[in-house]
C-alpha cells in the first residue's frame, strides 16, 4: 500500500450520463465544483441519447477540468491523485471521462483512483459534515438503485435491503411520462405534487412486509392503470393528485424503513445519497422522522445528490486513504455491483 497524505489534493471527474463535472477537494474540504450539462439537449428527445451525451462530454471535459482547477486556486502539478467514475453508466460517456483522467494522471505521474458512481453518491455526505464517521445508516435512492445500507467503515457497508424491481428514480421517470411531464421526470413530478392531495388509492410498497426491501413495479403499474381507466371512462385525471399520491406512496416507506434500520442496528446517525434525495418532500419527511427518533441526519446539499464530481472526489479520498489505486489498463464498465 502506498502511504499518502492525510489530506491530499484530489481532482474528481464525473461523466457517467449527461453531466460533465470536475471538482477539487483537499481532504474533506471542497475547493471547487464545476458542471456542464447536456440535459437541455437531451430533453428534446425525452431522455438521454448516449451518442449526444458522449460528444458533449468530449467537447466539455477539458474546459470543465481547467475551470475546476482555477476556481480551487491550485495548479495541476499540486494534485496528489485523480479520481474518476469508471462505472456504472453509459459506456461511451464513461470512456470520455476515464480516458481524460488517465492521460491527466499519467502526465502528472500521480495515482489514478477508480470510483464506483453509486459509492460516490454514498460519499457525498462526507462533504456536508467533515466530522462524519461510521457507523451510520444510509438511504440510497437514485435512478438505478434503491437500498438501505449499514455503513460499518468508510470502505465497507452491508445492504439491509433494496428494490426487488424498479428503483425509485426509475419509477419517478416512468410516472412523469404517464403524466405527460418533461424530462427529467423527478423534479417535475415533485413540482406538480405540491399542487395536489394524497387522495388517489395506491399500493403502499411492501409497507408491512419484505423486511427492508422495496417494490416499485406494482406502484408504477397502479398509476398507469388509474390514469388509463379514468381516460376510458371519459373522466378528467387530476394530475396533481396523482403526482402527490404517487410521491407519498413512493417515499414514505423509504423514510420509515430507514429510521427502523437505524433503531434496529443501534446506530445514531443517518445519511442519504442519490438523485431522489434531492426531492424536497423526501428531505423534509426524513428530517422530521430522524428528529422524532433522536437521530442525527446528514443530508448532502441538493446539488450533491444529483450527478456531480464533488462526490467522486469524496469517494476518491476514501480510496486514497485505503491505498486503492487503479492501473492505467482500467476500463469503463456500464454495469458494476455496489459492493
Amino acid at each position: 500500500m502506498m502511504k499518502g497524505k492525510e489530506n491530499p489534493l484530489i481532482l474528481g471527474i464525473e461523466s457517467s450520463c449527461d453531466e460533465t463535472a470536475a471538482a477539487v477537494v483537499r481532504g474533506r474540504t471542497l475547493l471547487s465544483d464545476e458542471i456542464a450539462s447536456s440535459a437541455s439537449v437531451q430533453a428534446l428527445y425525452g431522455g438521454v441519447v448516449p451518442e449526444i451525451a458522449s460528444r458533449a462530454h468530449a467537447d466539455a471535459v477539458d474546459a470543465v477540468v481547467q475551470r475546476a482547477l482555477e476556481r480551487a486556486g491550485v495548479k495541476k502539478e499540486e494534485l496528489d491523485a485523480v479520481a474518476v467514475t469508471y462505472g456504472a453508466g453509459l459506456l461511451g460517456a464513461l470512456l470520455v471521462g476515464l480516458s481524460f483522467a488517465k492521460g491527466f494522471a499519467y502526465g502528472l505521474g500521480i495515482p489514478l483512483i477508480a470510483v464506483n458512481h453509486i459509492r460516490g453518491h454514498l460519499a457525498a455526505a462526507y462533504l456536508e459534515d467533515e466530522t462524519l464517521r461510521p457507523p451510520f445508516i444510509t438511504l440510497l435512492a437514485s435512478g438505478g438503485h434503491t437500498a438501505i445500507l449499514h455503513t460499518l467503515t468508510e470502505t465497507h457497508s452491508e445492504a439491509l435491503g433494496g428494490t426487488l424491481d424498479d428503483a425509485a428514480g426509475e419509477a419517478f421517470d416512468k410516472v412523469a411520462r404517464v403524466l405527460s411531464l418533461p424530462y427529467p421526470g423527478g423534479p417535475h413530478v415533485e413540482a406538480l405534487a405540491r399542487e395536489g392531495k394524497n387522495v388517489v388509492p395506491l399500493p403502499k410498497m411492501l409497507k408491512g412486509e419484505g423486511g427492508y426491501n422495496f417494490s416499485y413495479s406494482g406502484l408504477k403499474t397502479a398509476v398507469i392503470n388509474y390514469c388509463h381507466s379514468a381516460e376510458q371512462r371519459g373522466e378528467r385525471v387530476n394530475r396533481a393528485d396523482v403526482a402527490c399520491s404517487f410521491q407519498c406512496a413512493a417515499l414514505d416507506v423509504l423514510v420509515r424503513k430507514t429510521v427502523e434500520g437505524a433503531k434496529e442496528r443501534g446506530v445514531r446517525t443517518v445519511t442519504a445519497g442519490g438523485g431522489v434525495v434531492a426531492n424536497g418532500y423526501l428531505r423534509d419527511s426524513l428530517t422530521k422522522a430522524c428528529a422524532a427518533a433522536g437521530l442525527k441526519l446528514v443530508l448532502p446539499t441538493k446539488k450533491h445528490c444529483t450527478d456531480n464530481a464533488a462526490m467522486i472526489a469524496a469517494e476518491g479520498l476514501v480510496q486514497y486513504r485505503a491505498g486503492n489505486f487503479a492501473p492505467m489498463s482500467l476500463n469503463a464498465e456500464a454495469s458494476i455491483p455496489l459492493f
